[in-house]
């Protein structure tokens, strides 16, 4: 079983459709050869408003990888510490590059946010998992990821993120 060290560096790859969406550094918090956390800034050129979160300079993600579950959760702070949330990617499991210098995370398009209180749970860009042609493509990947996402939204509404990412 191949992990990281905390403390030092990681490049993260989120990949979509076979194509790199983005590529950052990020620090390793911990790893225990299943479950990754790496610490990062937010990393995509200026801000990003979605309406019921904004993502901008200075905030910080927590990002927490699976190398056997089908999503990564990011809770995200502002500049000042304050948590805004939990931003949910569904994905396939992480895999780590073989020399350990990267992490590597095919976005499956559907996504879930939940808001610090936990009051706010929203599924977010089932109409681009629609028209990304996985479930013809792959429908054994399309199962998986609507269950991934089924079972984060009822762990979210039933008792919250923080059990999942400790």
């Amino acid at each position: 079983m191949d992990t990281l060290v905390a403390g030092g560096g990681v490049t993260v790859v989120l990949t979509k459709r076979a194509r790199t969406k983005l590529r950052y550094p990020a620090t390793v918090v911990r790893d225990d050869g299943t479950h990754l956390v790496v610490r990062a800034p937010w990393a995509a050129p200026g801000a990003r408003d979605f309406g019921f979160v904004r993502f901008e300079a200075g905030d910080v993600f927590t990002e927490h990888y699976w190398r056997d579950r089908w999503y990564a959760v990011k809770e995200v702070r502002s500049a000042d510490g304050t948590l805004k949330g939990w931003y949910c990617d569904i994905t396939r499991p992480a895999a780590l590059d073989p020399d350990g210098a990267g992490v590597t995370v095919e976005d499956l398009d559907l996504d879930l946010w939940v808001s610090a209180d936990g009051g706010t749970v929203l599924r977010l860009d089932e109409d681009e998992f629609e028209e990304s042609g996985l479930e013809a493509r792959d429908p054994e990947a399309a199962a998986h990821a609507r269950a991934a996402l089924d079972a984060l939204e009822a762990l979210a509404r039933s008792e919250g993120l923080a059990r999942l990412l400790t």
